[in-house]
């Protein structure tokens, strides 16, 4: 009876074409990248990297529907994208603050993408910005307060916006006139919204709210009663499903780090001087500095961001100066590499040499500079069309070469001497429950997970999407010290089909005791898993010799999110399995036959890459393998 009346109805008045309202919404800012020129005559001691807050957005706005499933909508609103930064101390051990206060006039046009049967819709399009305010606050403590306005503030910005929302119908359905209350949230990536000109600051949004319309149907003739249509039968493809649980391993490990350092710096495009987020010194503060300084412990989550590690790396210059004022005979060759030519790449080399020989005192006659147009080996190769913006950024470098042994150690791929650091790792990577889900022909659109316990309590996961996923072990515990788990795969598949299999895990909590063990990483040119093959000698001869009988060793790897999902994920196991087979060859016949191998591949994975993948160190950082031996007591 109710789709009966729901049909007449629908005949009878039909949904508006056009429809017109306002809405209101937070946005909620989150910033990335350095800024350290506030404005033109303001130049802060320490760069802020990273801020958030939540500012209002209003809109009004009309959609335009000439059908149920497709359509348009135009908005002009009011767009806050201010945000606190998170504090930092300026060298006189003072806290400073960062408020900006940016906002603009939004202009978004969107497809609308709907459903005949449901009023949930998506929407995408671009997005066109010009500012309106561009005030900020600094603060630091035992100096007078600033308030002004950026300077070299983008007049327009320009990016995308996705998102979602889902109508609620107000009017009864006899209405002509017709009222709809639609939650919404959308997703503004950073891709674009870099609100300067300068520095390498850049904002994504997140909006959540709530818009109201209004719109005006017609009245039409009860239509004959539709004739049914027997839709075609389902075919289901088989679905792969795996589960991995933990490794034996404490939930709290002391961990002596070897950390390889990138031969390299950076350049921004367009400019010649070194980055504001390179670490640099006074030549007061280079007179003191010592690379010992920074092996001091850090406390970090084994799958979180490893930013004290990029900050050993941001220190790459203050390190070289130490050990070439520490080894008067050592001697480098600077190349710089710009699109630009060969001039502008000898500039940024020179920018580089300047530095050493003015904060650290190095003779310049140590120094040779020399400029290219691509870097050796490049990130772009030949007949590549794909992520070139972010390929060519990591062309625009200085890379350092030495035959120097004091600088540069045989650890493989040209690295320069790595840093020792001592690290906690708090809930290590190896601690996680994987799921893996693979369907033959891709047809896998969404999965989820249920996880029962031996008294039947029932705990949800996901929905998730790709290949595979990992989740915290003390997510599934709860209080519990151990237990047996069901666990239950719903996949939805593209056809709409669902298909369900299970599994079973076993999971015991790792005593909370602090145990120590060695992590080494290795690096990968970009596209590469064959160059671990540079690193053979290295892995033979420091790493496996502290890999004792009885011991744990596991081998993730890596991508940064340049390629598609899968080929990275396919690299990323190739790199960790290569590792493996070398480490095991090396300790074959030596008596050492009790120990545990785990190699895993990650890909592009954001919730476990060492880094993010902003930065062209970062994504450097991120084509990795990351090797922990946990040794027995």
């Amino acid at each position: 009876m109710v789709i009966g009346a729901g049909t007449m109805v629908n005949g009878q008045i039909t949904q508006p074409v056009w429809w017109f309202g306002a809405s209101g919404a937070a946005n909620f800012n989150f910033y990335t990248g350095t800024t350290q020129r506030l404005d033109n005559s303001l130049i802060v001691p320490t760069p802020f990297h990273k801020g958030t807050g939540v500012q209002p957005y209003v809109s009004i706005f009309a959609e335009y529907r000439p059908g149920p499933t497709w359509g348009f909508m135009f908005n002009v609103g009011y767009d806050g994208l201010g945000a606190k930064f998170d504090n930092v101390e300026a060298p006189c051990n003072c806290e400073a603050t960062l408020n900006s206060d940016l906002s603009y006039v939004s202009v978004e046009p969107s497809v609308r993408l709907g459903f005949k049967t449901s009023g949930l819709f998506f929407f995408a399009g671009p997005s066109l910005a010009f500012n309106v305010n561009k005030n900020f606050a600094y603060t630091q403590v035992g100096q007078q307060n600033t308030n002004s306005a950026f300077s070299a503030v983008n007049s327009t910005i320009f990016s995308g916006q996705v998102g979602a929302g889902f109508d609620i119908p107000l009017s009864a359905a006899t209405s002509v006139s017709k009222v709809s209350l639609s939650p919404f949230v959308s997703y503004h990536p950073y891709f674009g919204q870099d609100p300067r000109s300068i520095e390498s600051l850049s904002v994504t949004t997140v909006r959540v709210g709530l818009a109201i319309k209004f719109g005006k149907g017609h009245k039409t003739p009860v239509p004959d009663a539709p004739i049914a249509n027997i839709p075609p039968p389902v075919v289901v493809a088989d679905v792969a499903f795996t589960v991995r649980g933990p490794i034996n391993a404490p939930a709290v490990r002391q961990v002596s780090e070897t950390l390889p350092m990138l031969n390299t710096v950076f350049f921004d495009e367009g400019v010649t001087t070194i980055p504001g987020r390179y670490v640099l010194l006074t030549n007061e503060q280079a007179s003191a500095f010592k690379e010992d300084q920074l092996q001091n412990g850090q406390s970090v989550s084994g799958s979180g961001r490893s930013a004290g590690q990029l900050n050993v790396y941001h220190n790459v210059l203050n390190i070289l100066g130490d050990r070439m004022r520490q080894n008067p005979g050592a001697v480098i060759a600077l190349e710089g590499s710009s699109a630009k030519g060969p001039q502008d790449g000898k500039e940024l080399a020179g920018s580089v040499k300047q530095y050493l020989v003015n904060v650290f005192g190095i003779d310049g006659s140590r120094i040779t500079v020399k400029g290219s147009f691509k870097a050796n080996p490049s990130s772009e190769h030949a007949g590549g069309t794909k992520d070139l913006a972010l390929l060519r950024s990591e062309d625009r470098r200085v890379d350092i070469e030495t035959a120097s042994p004091e600088l540069l150690v045989e650890v493989g791929g040209g690295m320069m001497k790595p840093v020792q650091i001592t690290t906690t790792l708090e809930n290590p990577l190896d601690f996680e429950v994987v799921f893996n889900v693979d369907s033959a022909k891709g047809q896998v659109k969404s999965w989820a997970i249920d996880a029962t316990n031996d008294q039947g309590a029932v705990q949800h996961f996901g929905p998730f999407t790709g290949g595979q996923q990992g989740v915290p072990a003390a997510d599934i515990l709860g209080s519990s010290p151990s237990g047996n788990y069901k666990i239950a795969l719903h996949a939805e598949m593209n056809n709409g089909a669902t298909v369900n299999k299970e599994s079973t895990v076993y999971l015991v909590r790792p005593a909370p005791t602090i145990t120590k063990g060695f992590r080494y990483s290795i690096v990968f040119d970009f596209d590469k898993a064959k160059s671990i093959e540079e690193y053979d000698k290295f892995l033979t001869t420091v790493v496996a010799p502290l890999i004792t009988d009885g011991a744990t060793v596991t081998i993730h790897g890596h991508t940064d999110v340049i390629g598609g999902e899968a080929y990275n994920q396919q690299l990323s196991d190739d790199r960790a399995k290569q590792t493996q087979k070398i480490l095991e060859r090396a300790i074959a016949g030596s008596g050492r036959d009790h120990v545990k191998f785990e190699a895993l591949g990650f890909g592009a994975n954001a919730d476990h890459s060492p880094f993010e993948n902003n930065l062209p160190e970062e994504r450097f950082y991120n084509r990795t393998v990351i090797i922990d031996i946990l040794t027995v007591k």
